[in-house]
């Protein structure tokens, strides 16, 4: 099969720069839907996406579609699928199904029947901790099935061992910064820094180092991986030695050490410099401006939120005063927090899910 229906799945809210990502990135037309980007290419197209969107949660490739009106359709129709061009049968597999708006509105019971068709058909194990995917969707009767090509979620790149209270996933840190203009070409700046994801994110960026570098992924269990073209992908990063540094800082120590150690787990340790620091102490680094990133507390689960506007207010004036020429990124679920910082915000970003929250970004231009 040279062509593939690819579903790059998004956060929730941040689907625009993962389609802004995968058409600079070359990938065919992609193409903006609810909950992701859509596009089409060839398996090494599914590992390329897999190992180098940092904005991507997850690859799905859709592989088949049939119309099923009742359970034994499904169950013949699923017979007669050509798994074995898709899945090998010494590797487990597990299957997901969902139904809406179809005459088979069980989704148990239609996974049994797919589950049934692979392990008699092709020969190969069931199991609910399989990594190999099969998601079977049944809409308007007409069945889809896909395969998850990513396993684990994309944000876990295999290099974060610590993280910090409410961390900032990875693949919303990348989508903010890219929100935010972030190039690769200027410093970046996180005084609350936490775990150290936007600056460790951002100095990957800028080093041209591909973010599923160090995990490995559902696709290598499939029927078409070719283990030697998809070292030769691997070894076709473009790195390059970052010609600015990174900056972090967090009032708490451990936060700095969780940072140091994730960085150097990243190989970016050399270009970032993490410090333990209030706010009111933040200052601009050595060399020209760039972009100030702060993923502050929110206050949602403290009931009260009275202390936050203090905190906004001072890191607003610290801002306001001392980093002049910087822009400003912030990510908030509170407007009321954004506007206690008196920052001169362009209109908020898209709501995005985060935590069980909405969160926005706010951004200013050049101070």
């Amino acid at each position: 099969m040279s062509e593939l229906g690819i579903f790059l799945v998004a956060t929730p809210g941040l689907e625009q720069p993962l389609a802004d990502e995968a058409r600079q990135a070359g990938f065919s037309d992609p193409q903006v839907i609810a909950g992701g980007v859509e596009t089409r290419g060839g398996w090494p197209e599914v590992w390329r996406a897999n190992l180098a969107l940092r904005c991507a949660t997850r690859v799905l490739v859709r592989i088949g579609e049939f119309r099923a009106m009742h359970l034994a359709q499904l169950d013949k129709r699923a017979r007669k699928f050509p798994w074995a061009d898709f899945l090998q049968k010494d590797i487990p597999v597990r299957v997901e199904a969902t139904t809406r708006k179809s005459r088979i509105y069980h989704a148990g019971a239609a996974a049994q029947r797919i589950e049934r068709a692979i392990r008699e058909e092709l020969g190969a194990p069931i199991s609910k901790d399989a990594l190999v995917v099969v998601k079977l969707r049944i809409e308007d009767d007409l069945a889809t099935i896909s395969l998850d090509s990513s396993g684990e979620s994309l944000h876990k790149r295999g290099h974060k061992e610590a993280v910090a209270k409410a961390p900032m996933r990875e693949t919303m840190a990348a989508a903010f910064l890219r929100e935010c203009g972030y190039v690769g070409t200027e410093s970046v700046f996180d005084p609350m820094c936490g775990s150290g994801t936007f600056v460790i994110e951002a100095a990957e960026i800028a080093a041209g180092l591909m973010p599923g570098r160090s995990r490995n992924f559902a696709f290598e269990q499939f029927a078409s991986y070719d283990p030697a073209a998809f070292r030769t992908m691997e070894s076709a990063s473009k790195f390059k030695t970052p010609s600015q540094r990174f900056y972090g800082a967090d009032r708490d120590a451990g936060a700095v050490r969780m940072s140091v150690a994730n960085a150097d787990r990243a190989g970016v340790g050399d270009w970032c410099s993490f410090a333990q620091g209030q706010i009111a102490d933040a200052a601009p680094p050595d060399g020209p401006a760039g972009l100030v990133i702060i993923n502050p507390p929110y206050g949602a689960r403290i009931g009260n939120k009275g202390p936050l506007f203090g905190l906004h207010a001072a890191m607003g004036e610290v801002l306001r005063s001392r980093f002049r020429g910087w822009r400003v990124g912030i990510v908030t679920s509170e407007p009321a927090l954004a506007r206690a910082t008196g920052l001169p915000f362009k209109e908020p970003g898209p709501f995005v899910a985060h935590g069980g929250l909405k969160v926005r970004l706010y951004q200013t231009g050049p101070l």
